[in-house]
């Protein structure tokens, strides 16, 4: 039985897993995240923490490098080649023998929750990318350099966008908003100005626990019809929108209906239904496409070893 490894990289965590020849998941393991950008040691730790979650998988299964047949590795902070090089030479470097393949982990969502062709996928979770593979397999990703390229709707910035309308509410007295009740409640602070600035702190240093509260608090006042809330969501709607439309515009999705993957905790684990409604609906009217979305049911690293499946069939083919 022939074995495989993947794993999918976030900044906040990463799955390691081996799978057989079947697509079974044989063994797992979450170590933590492999974005390098967020590292102080840049790619040199990223590809530490890699290697160290690797020999840990290994022995768990009681096998050796030797054993595995092929690793594809999709970890978030891969947008260039020069950065597939440098994580490249550092993990061989550090003994890793087994063939391997680098990409952004944005792609491994449409070889996950897609069918075979082409595909785009959203994916929202610490941070945003969107990624698509087209009717030629060709491969683009647009987002995921933050600010840089105008990214919305990822945690991180789910969670400053409920600072400013607090901020906006108790500090300006500009509007009113149900995120400042909900926040007071979540953590324990005054509804006042020295209540307000005690989050400074923990969002400049991106606390999970301060990050995580303010994105329920989001929800939960998006759901209640939070004007402000609501405008902060369709914010992201247009955001999104934009990103999708500009795979259609650069690839080749000659038929319709386009399958448009959701990935994320924001798109999968979290009560955002009103604002995935709102997606749907300006990346339709911007695109004029008819565009079929589908939320990923399983883990994103299935779509690694999908995707070595599918790359030895067409290989046996030639």
């Amino acid at each position: 039985m022939r074995c495989y490894l993947g794993a999918d990289g976030g900044g906040t965590k990463t799955m390691l897993a081996l799978f057989d020849e079947t697509a079974r998941m044989t063994h797992s393991l979450k170590i933590p995240g492999t974005n390098h950008e967020n590292l102080s040691g840049g790619i040199p730790e990223a590809a530490e923490r890699l290697l160290a979650g690797i020999r840990a998988l290994l022995a768990e299964a009681g096998i050796s490098q030797k054993d595995v047949t092929a690793a594809l590795f999709a970890l978030a902070g891969m947008d260039h080649p020069y950065q597939e090089d440098a994580l490249s030479a550092e993990l061989k470097k550090g003994g890793l023998a087994i063939p391997f393949t680098l990409c952004n982990d944005g792609f491994i969502v449409c070889k996950a929750g897609g069918e075979r062709g082409a595909v785009i996928g959203y994916n929202c979770g610490t941070g945003t990318c969107c990624n698509s593979i087209d009717e030629n397999g060709a491969l683009l990703q647009v987002g995921g350099f933050g600010a840089l390229s105008g990214d919305v709707g990822g945690g991180v910035w789910i969670a400053g966008e409920v600072f400013r309308m607090v901020y906006d509410d108790v500090c300006l007295g500009y509007r009113e908003t149900a995120c400042t009740a909900l926040a007071c409640k979540y953590l324990g602070i005054e509804a006042d100005r020295a209540g307000v600035l005690s989050l400074v702190a923990p969002l400049e240093e991106t606390e999970d626990q301060t990050v995580r509260a303010l994105i329920d608090v989001f929800f939960e006042a998006l759901n209640a019809g939070d004007p402000a809330a609501l405008d902060t969501a369709l914010a992201m709607a247009k955001r999104g929108a934009a990103f999708i439309a500009a795979h259609l515009r650069r690839g080749h999705f000659p038929t319709d209906p386009v399958q448009v993957v959701l990935s994320g905790s924001v798109h999968a684990k979290l009560p955002s239904q009103k604002y995935i409604g709102l997606l749907q609906r300006e990346a339709r009217s911007l695109t004029g496409r008819e565009l079929r979305f589908s939320v990923l049911g399983v883990q994103p690293v299935y779509g690694c070893i999908n995707w070595m499946l599918e790359k030895e069939s067409e290989e046996a083919k030639q």
